[in-house]
């Protein structure tokens, strides 16, 4: 199964100059616990944005530069081919950014989201989800609270067959 995997402002923003715009533990434990020991997918500048590789996953990294290659990663060039590197009978996230969300939407099977309930300037955007073809699966509101300075809420969905 492939699921992408975002926190989303109001406008779909994801962040500017290659970072968050927001920081929401909660979201990060989450991020956490689903995505620790699979694969993940992403775009180099998404994984030049960690200080360091995520623990407990194998990272599979897009880009189109011919020598790039850190240290315990994979390096493709293509989202088909980050793909086809990953298992097939595992769950493969993908997580970031915009232009890598853009070229897997059509291909995804789930969509985990956190929508932060708050506009942002932001230079990278998801992109549009059609809801007619996704079916809301779960959805967890979190009120603002001394740790997190906007409200959010965690959204499940599965493509529509």
């Amino acid at each position: 199964m492939i699921t992408l995997i975002a926190a989303i402002g109001e406008n779909n923003e994801l962040g500017k100059d290659n970072q968050l715009i927001w920081h929401l533990p909660d979201d990060f434990k989450r991020f956490k616990l689903i995505t620790t020991g699979h694969y993940i997918v992403m775009g180099r500048k998404t994984f030049e944005s960690f200080p360091k590789p995520l623990p407990n996953r194998t990272h599979v990294i897009i880009t189109r530069q011919k020598k790039y290659a850190p240290e315990n990663c994979i390096v493709v060039n293509s989202i088909s081919d980050a793909i086809a590197i990953c298992p097939k009978n595992e769950d493969i996230f993908i997580i970031g950014g915009g232009e890598i969300y853009k070229q897997s939407i059509d291909i995804a099977d789930k969509l985990e989201l956190t929508r932060v309930h708050h506009s942002f300037e932001a230079d990278a955007f998801f992109p549009e989800v059609d809801l007619k073809n996704w079916e809301l699966i779960s959805e967890e509101y979190h009120p603002k609270d001394e740790k997190h300075k906007f409200d959010f809420t965690f959204l499940t969905y599965t493509r529509k067959r």
